[in-house]
């Protein structure tokens, strides 16, 4: 059996950054167990499965090498991306999903607007010592949403020098760790200062051993948690992030209600066959 395989550059206009993601078109379900093994094989952080339900309509499924993830934001994007690219009629598209109800996607220029659900992160009484001890640096502060722990420091530099203890944090499985500080200062590797400084209302990095990889390049599903986190602290409903890994993304963030509005850019990388079956 051949099938369709994208794959895509997320949350970057720039081919080899952002967060790569694969995405899978589908006339219908195939074995989890397959399912698996071809995100396994594409090694990716991500392969996104998408079955057309009907024009404009998805149901989408996203696999990382190690497990089902219940909610991804960047191959969200990138499906999104594959789709319009295949059908540029559409005005929106609609993605559903098991574990955070429908998601729309719409153009802005050349950005796509995610509308997602807020998953805010609430204070904690106790923090797991797995997550100190695996961070190395105390945070201000430790909250924790339905994906993951969020530790949050005073200064981006603080967050860019970490260097986690992957063993440590995979304890925490399942939640993530996400390490997210203010953007004030922050420069990204190899960019200009006088451009390109302050220009970030917080910047954040993300690590999920137990459940993907060590640190994931861009994540635009706990940005859900993030961005009403920090337009609270900033008095502000309209952001820009950057998340601080070695390829780096960037995504303008929007809070609407009880939504979170997430947008990114996206390039195309590959598009082509895969044998399985």
């Amino acid at each position: 059996m051949r099938l369709a395989l994208y794959q895509v550059d997320a949350f970057t206009n720039q081919r080899f950054r952002g967060n790569a993601a694969a995405v899978v078109p589908l006339a219908s379900w195939l074995d989890d167990a397959l399912m698996l093994q071809i995100a396994q094989e594409n090694n990716l952080s991500e392969t996104a499965f998408l079955l057309e339900l009907a024009p404009g309509h998805y149901h989408i499924r996203w696999f990382s090498p190690l497990t089902e993830i219940d909610f991804c934001g960047h191959a969200t994007l990138a499906s999104a991306y594959v789709i319009f690219m295949l059908q540029p009629e559409l005005p929106e598209i609609r993605f559903s999903t098991g574990a955070v109800g429908d998601l729309t996607v719409s153009r802005t220029g050349d950005w796509l607007q995610m509308s997602f659900p807020k998953r805010l992160a609430l204070p904690v009484s106790e923090v797991p010592p797995a997550l100190l001890q695996g961070l190395g640096a105390a945070p201000l502060q430790v909250l924790r949403s339905d994906q993951a722990w969020f530790a949050i420091y005073a200064d981006a530099a603080t967050v860019v020098a970490l260097t986690p203890d992957m063993q440590q944090l995979k304890q925490l499985g399942p939640w993530d760790v996400v390490v997210t500080a203010p953007g004030a200062g922050f420069v990204p590797a190899g960019q200009d200062v006088e451009h390109q400084a302050s220009q970030y209302d917080f910047i954040g990095r993300y690590f999920w051993p137990a459940n993907g990889g060590d640190e994931d390049p861009v994540t635009g599903s706990i940005h859900a948690g993030l961005a009403p986190y920090w337009a609270g602290h900033l008095g502000k409903n309209q952001l820009l992030a950057y998340q601080a890994s070695t390829r780096g993304g960037v995504l303008r963030l929007e809070i609407s209600g009880e939504r979170v509005l997430v947008s990114g850019q996206v390039v195309l990388y590959l598009k082509g066959e895969i044998e399985v079956g």
